[in-house]
């Protein structure tokens, strides 16, 4: 596969045709030659949509909309050339690929809603005859940089709400997934985006630093957002704090899932497999850590650790239907080996599965894990979660605190109302009652807390994130000062 950089609506190769690979994680072999961007590239996108600001921002909600909506449908028209180019790229199996698809394609239509609910208000003046009220409007060129695992969704996000705004954006997309992030961009061109509204980049992973830094110093650009490792997020702030930008952090995760003493042990069971294992769990609000009350521990183990090991395993690209492909890269293996016989040697058991090979690791679930335990709190990102048995809902919601992370988090409790007291207490920018950590509603706000990051995509919260708000009075012609 070849994918290309994309500026003024046009495809061309990076300066000096350099381009580099992408190799599959087990097999080696070349998937995806892209595009190395420069920062002579990156300055020439920049640039583009600075000019395509000039009248995109005042281009009518009408005409927004018209464009956002045509591209959720383009994007489902290519939902077969995604599914496999995704089990190419990044090793997803079909069921998360077409997952990836539908959701984009809401939150496009969501964007395309939101349009005409960018609003001011009116605000009560002391000043005689005078009008205040405040308006909200765009803020310019926004850098957005997505990863590869949700590439379908997360560049949905990180390109329609920025341009529903009327701001214009230049869109970085993940070395590890050049030609899907590539096919979104195709999909607004395909709905008639006006040249240099969108601007694709790809880049060496090792210009990554030169050419990020490019953009983010660029005067043209307003704002960041980002989506990736708390590691490279803490280092995007300080890089935009430095030119005073703002950004959008959606960061790393090791989102709790509560098992109550009530709970329905089935039920939860079944968000356990879901929230742990959908992708691998490569998903920043992947299940990575069980809490369950000691009283239903061993039944629910028992039943989890069953329905883990009838999992399917394979390549994606060779059977769509396995539910466990390999890991996006073969350094993931060894790394996860380590968290393993580190919580072994401290008294952790496996209920299921073992040791990666590789990129290749089936379903495991480590459970009996203790605080000294560095899998603990250290974020897995992998077909792997821990079992953390916990006395009461005191201590369940002590232990789901205690860590750095809080993204997401779900409690299961028979007593609504109790789960509701206990998700309340639970820091973590989602919590859902009775159902599995990993969900996303383009209508409701999404983000994290501590080390998971700041701002909310999605719901009218995304409009604060992409929009200055402004003061304007309106006063009489001729007005007395006191000097």
């Amino acid at each position: 596969m070849e994918s290309e950089l994309l500026i003024d609506n046009l495809k061309s190769e990076a300066e000096g045709g350099a381009t580099f690979e992408r190799h599959h994680p087990t097999s080696g072999d070349v998937v995806t030659r892209a595009a190395a961007g420069s920062v002579d590239d990156a300055i020439r996108a920049a640039e583009s949509a600075s000019t395509a600001f000039k009248t995109w921002r005042h281009a009518p909600p009408s005409e927004r909309r018209r464009i956002l909506l045509k591209a959720a449908d383009a994007l489902e028209a290519r939902t077969q050339e995604f599914i496999e180019t995704m089990a190419a790229e990044v090793s997803s199996p079909a069921l998360w690929a077409g997952f990836n698809v539908v959701l984009a394609a809401n939150l496009f239509r969501e964007a395309a809603s939101l349009t005409t609910q960018i609003q001011g208000e009116t605000i009560p003046t002391d000043k005689p005859g005078a009008m205040s009220m405040t308006v909200r409007q765009p803020v310019g060129v926004v850098l957005s940089i997505v990863p590869w695992n949700g590439p379908v969704v997360l560049a949905a996000r990180a390109i329609a709400y920025p341009l529903m705004c009327g701001n214009t954006v230049v869109f970085r997309a993940s070395e590890a997934s050049p030609r899907t992030h590539m096919l979104v961009a195709e999909a607004l061109m395909d709905a008639g985006l006006p040249a240099g509204v969108l601007n694709f980049l790809t880049n060496d992973p090792k210009d990554a630093p030169e050419v990020i830094d490019a953009l983010i110093a660029h005067k043209a650009v307003r704002r960041i957002n980002f989506t990736g490792s708390t590691r490279v997020g803490r280092i995007i702030a300080q890089k935009a704090a430095v030119h005073l930008k703002r950004c959008l952090l959606e960061l790393g995760g090791k989102s709790p899932l509560v098992v109550l003493k009530d709970a329905n042990v089935d039920e939860a069971v079944k968000a356990a497999v879901f929230g742990s294992f959908l992708y691998q769990g490569q998903i920043c609000m992947s299940t990575e850590r069980i809490i369950v009350d000691e009283a239903i521990a061993n039944e629910f183990v028992s039943k989890f650790a069953a329905r883990a090991r009838d999992l399917v395993a394979g390549d994606p690209m060779k059977n769509p239907q396995c539910v466990i492909g390999p890991m996006v890269s073969k350094q993931s293996g060894p790394r996860l080996n380590a968290l393993i016989d580190d919580a072994l040697s401290k008294g952790a058991k496996l209920a299921c599965g073992g040791h990666a090979d590789g990129a290749s690791m089936p379903a495991t679930i480590v459970d009996h894990v203790t605080s000294d335990m560095a899998i603990y709190d250290e974020e897995t990102f992998g077909p792997i979660t821990t079992v953390v048995r916990v006395n009461g809902d005191h201590e369940a919601v002590s232990v789901a605190n205690d860590t750095a992370y809080g993204l997401s988090a779900g409690v299961f409790c028979k007593d609504v109302m109790r789960a509701l007291d206990v998700a309340l207490q639970i820091d973590t920018g989602a919590c859902h009652v009775n159902g599995s950590t990993v969900q996303n509603e383009a209508q409701a706000p999404y983000g994290g807390t501590k080390n998971s990051g700041y701002g909310r995509f999605d719901g009218r919260a995304v409009i604060d994130e992409f929009t200055e708000l402004k003061w304007i009075t309106i006063e009489p012609s001729v007005q007395q000062y006191p000097i």
